[in-house]
């Protein structure tokens, strides 16, 4: 069995994002098996629950994630808004190797497929970073941004509280030597000339507007994830080039998942999955 602390001290974010690249690629080639989330609402308590299996063929890896998302948590109990438990099995016997608990892992993988994102599909030479939200997925999207981008020299951060503050003096202290890392008072004093733009809030309305935007601008879109949610102004992505990590996913719980169910977008719009770009 490993803690979250156990984890982290295994792995580092170049590790991790190595192995999100591997796993996309085997996606994209068929040989991974990932059913899309099943789902359980706790509408009463504004949370979910879902479970999330997979198998690795090529690597002979398999394993299934319970992860929890409760956005009042911290304020209510005093626990983290995600929590997770991931239970890895032998696929030759179904015999349990270990029972691992996921937040880390989740907020390192997560922040890795961004990191890929960016480091196929952003411009090379992206120096100007906006972070919507700043919790514990806006910290790992930097952590790996830094691992992926030679030219990064500043990071705006929005946050509705006073957590951008807090995110900016813990980050500030890890990585002030490297880039400038500031908190701004809007989405617009964030995003307006950023190279790459990620949105990590639990939003179901739009944060970002088209109107702030550049043309060229990457965005990560790490908060929707279950329907319902949305961070971006549907006109982006009609001007935009969409790519998902998983069609069957993203349409169901992903950031084009509300356009696409008003009619606004449609499957046709998906310009590929990450895999197919990353293994060319």
């Amino acid at each position: 069995m490993l803690t979250d602390e156990e984890v982290k001290s295994l792995l580092s974010m170049r590790d991790v994002i190595q192995a999100v690249e591997q796993a996309f690629i085997e996606k994209s080639l068929g040989r991974v098996q990932m059913p899309p989330k099943v789902y359980l609402f706790y509408r009463k308590y504004g949370g979910d629950l879902r479970a999330m299996p997979a198998y690795l063929e090529k690597y002979d890896v398999s394993a299934v994630k319970i992860v929890n998302s409760h956005p009042e948590n911290r304020v209510r109990y005093g626990l983290p808004t995600v929590m997770a438990v991931v239970v890895l099995v032998n696929p030759m016997n179904g015999f349990p190797l270990a029972i691992m608990s996921g937040k880390a892992l989740t907020d390192m993988r997560t922040g890795a497929a961004g990191g890929v994102a960016v480091k196929h599909l952003a411009r090379k030479d992206a120096r100007i970073v906006a972070l919507i939200g700043a919790g514990a997925q806006a910290r790992t999207q930097l952590e790996a941004l830094i691992e992926v981008c030679e030219k990064l020299e500043e990071v705006r951060v929005w946050s509705p509280d006073e957590t951008k503050n807090i995110f900016v003096a813990e980050t500030q202290n890890k990585y002030g030597g490297i880039i400038s890392i500031v908190a701004v008072e809007s989405v617009q004093e964030a995003v307006r000339g950023a190279d790459i733009v990620i949105t990590a809030t639990p939003s179901t309305k739009p944060l970002v507007m088209d109107s702030m935007v550049s043309s060229g601008t990457h965005f990560n879109c790490i908060g929707a994830d279950a329907p319902g949610k949305q961070e971006l102004d549907p006109a982006i992505l009609k001007r935009s080039k969409i790519v998902v990590d998983d069609i069957e996913q993203a349409v169901h719980g992903g950031e084009i998942n509300v356009p696409i169910s008003h009619g606004i977008i449609t499957t046709k719009d998906i310009w590929a999955e990450i895999g197919e770009i990353v293994a060319g």
